[in-house]
């Protein structure tokens, strides 16, 4: 296991320098939408937190981090916040392959043709799309979690920002209940998924939901998607653990220790292979590390978007 504090003090210095955990800029992150018509102005802001956008950085990233776990090399982690941006800006560009970024990018463009098919009045401003530094918050590194939230919220409130539309579970949790706890500026915040409003039918199909923690066990928000397979005549095969009960997927502690994430993972991907379905994640970080099993997973916003 790495030291937490050296983690947690490179991730903190380049969000506080960047307002990106990796330190690479938001331009440099978030381009996903330059190839997907939308409006700048309307009722709801489409709100991505940038998780989709990260996740196969994340994935390249966990590579590197665990091949130095409890090694010497492990102890100078530390040095990273010393790295020139612009070095790191370079570097990023080449980390993950454009196969690797199309797959998420993708999942956000079906986000798009959802909420589209759906007639929700929503918008989208890149510059104002910011992440939301939920991972300071997961590490215990609260001051600079929430000067970070007063940063973003203040911006957001500054362009008249007042609906926002969530696609992940940490963006969701950050924005619906620690943001008004920390910063005192709220917003209504509603995920892309509680938005469905058409109908499909495809009786027979089944799949088995994996519930991320912030929606099951903290926003309880796990029975929405589960109706709209219902609706769509979808059998969801409930795994041992879901909803309120569900498992984690290790996510929040690969930042830490790969070895650790892995061993949750494992368990967790072992009760959800019990069902022998297909699984259905809600979550970019879910997403990448069940990907890593070599489970048959997709997106949840992927499956309702073939219907739309």
């Amino acid at each position: 296991m790495y030291n937490p504090k050296h983690i947690i003090d490179v991730l903190a210095d380049n969000i506080r320098k960047t307002r990106n955990p990796f330190g690479a800029g938001n331009k440099t992150v978030n381009t996903w939408w330059k190839k997907v018509p939308m409006r700048p102005e309307g009722d709801a802001m489409l709100y991505t937190g940038l998780m989709y956008q990260l996740a196969p950085f994340i994935a390249k990233t966990t590579k590197q981090i665990e091949r130095f776990e409890d090694t010497t090399f492990g102890n100078y982690v530390w040095l990273n916040k010393y790295v020139p941006k612009f070095l790191v800006k370079t570097g990023f560009k080449f980390l993950a392959t454009k196969k690797d970024k199309k797959r998420f990018h993708d999942i956000l463009g079906s986000i798009v043709k959802i909420l589209e098919k759906s007639q929700v009045d929503f918008f989208y401003k890149p510059k104002l799309d910011y992440y939301s530094g939920i991972l300071l918050y997961d590490l215990g590194d609260n001051e600079g979690f929430i000067e970070h939230a007063k940063f973003v919220a203040g911006k957001l409130k500054e362009q008249g920002i007042k609906k926002i539309i969530t696609v992940d579970p940490h963006t969701t949790y950050a924005l619906k209940v620690l943001y008004p706890k920390y910063t005192g500026i709220s917003f209504e915040v509603k995920t892309y998924f509680e938005l469905v409003n058409f109908k499909a039918s495809d009786p027979g199909r089944q799949v088995t939901l994996h519930d991320p923690c912030f929606y099951g066990r903290y926003l309880e928000l796990s029975d929405v998607p589960a109706r709209i397979l219902s609706d769509f005549g979808i059998e969801n095969v409930r795994v041992r653990n879901s909803g309120k009960f569900t498992s984690c997927c290790g996510g929040p502690a690969e930042s830490i220790s790969p070895a650790l994430t892995k061993e949750i993972l494992d368990k967790r991907y072992a009760d959800l292979r019990e069902t022998g379905k297909p699984i259905v994640a809600m979550c970019p970080i879910c997403l990448g590390n069940l990907i890593k099993t070599g489970a048959d997973v997709e997106d949840l916003s992927t499956l309702i978007a073939g219907y739309a």
